[in-house]
C-alpha cells in the first residue's frame, strides 16, 4: 500500500506497521464502555440475523469507509476482549488486503518452515496467492459474523502463526545483506506471534462465555 495522496472522496488508509494509534478521551472509562457495548451490539445484531447483506458490509466495511473508524472504537481495547478480538481479526484482514504479494509470499515460506497443523486448520489453498490470501482473510472475518465465532478465531490464529514463520524466514534470509529489511521482518513476525497468541486465548475465552 502507498501513502501516496489518493481521492479526495476515499478514506486515507495506512500501513499495517503504522495502524498502532492512540485516541484521546477525557475519560477512559467511557471509551472502554463504548467500545464493549458497540462490540457486542454488532456481533450479536448480525449474528442472530445474519443476512448476506449486512455480513457483507462488514467483510467490506474497511475498504470501503478504511480503517480509521474501527480504530476509534476498539483499538485500544484489551487484547483478550471482545472489541480488541474484533479489532486484530480486521487489522489481519487489512494487512493482507494492503499487500496481498508480501501476505502470500510470507504463507508459502511459513508453510514449509512451520510443518504444523496451522496451514490446515487456517484454511488456505495449496499453493495461496494473493488472490486466495484475500479470499482467505475475508472467509475468517466472515466466519466471526456468521460462523463458528471460535473456530475462526482459531484459523486466524494459526493464520498468524504461519505468517509469522514465513516473516522470521524471511528476516533470516535479509539478515546479513539487508538488516533494516530483516529488522522489520522480525518486528512483524514478533506481531503476528502475539496476535495468535492473544486470538487463540479469546478462542478459548469464547468457550466459556467469558469474552466481554
Amino acid at each position: 500500500m502507498s501513502d501516496d495522496p489518493r481521492s479526495f472522496h476515499k478514506p486515507v488508509r495506512r500501513p499495517a506497521e503504522m495502524l498502532d494509534r492512540l485516541f484521546s478521551a477525557e475519560d477512559p472509562a467511557e471509551v472502554s464502555r463504548v467500545a464493549h457495548a458497540t462490540a457486542v451490539a454488532l456481533l450479536s445484531r448480525v449474528r442472530e440475523q445474519p443476512a448476506d447483506g449486512a455480513v457483507d458490509r462488514l467483510v467490506s466495511f474497511t475498504d470501503q469507509h478504511g480503517i480509521d473508524t474501527i480504530a476509534e472504537l476498539w483499538s485500544r481495547s484489551p487484547a483478550k476482549s471482545l472489541p480488541g478480538t474484533l479489532w486484530r481479526i480486521y487489522l489481519l484482514q487489512l494487512m493482507v488486503h494492503d499487500d496481498a504479494r508480501t501476505a502470500a509470499l510470507l504463507y508459502e515460506r511459513g508453510r514449509v518452515r512451520l510443518a504444523s497443523a496451522d496451514d490446515v486448520v487456517a484454511g488456505a489453498p495449496t499453493p495461496a496467492g494473493p488472490d486466495e490470501l484475500v479470499s482467505l482473510s475475508d472467509e475468517i472475518l466472515r466466519g466471526v459474523f456468521s460462523g463458528d465465532f471460535a473456530v475462526a478465531l482459531e484459523r486466524a490464529a494459526s493464520f498468524c502463526r504461519v505468517e509469522a514463520a514465513g516473516a522470521a524466514d524471511l528476516a533470516d534470509d535479509h539478515d546479513h545483506t539487508e538488516p533494516d529489511r530483516a529488522t522489520a521482518f522480525t518486528a512483524r513476525a514478533l506481531r503476528l506471534t502475539t496476535f495468535a497468541e492473544d486470538l487463540g486465548a479469546a478462542a478459548a475465552l469464547w468457550r466459556r462465555d467469558a469474552l466481554t
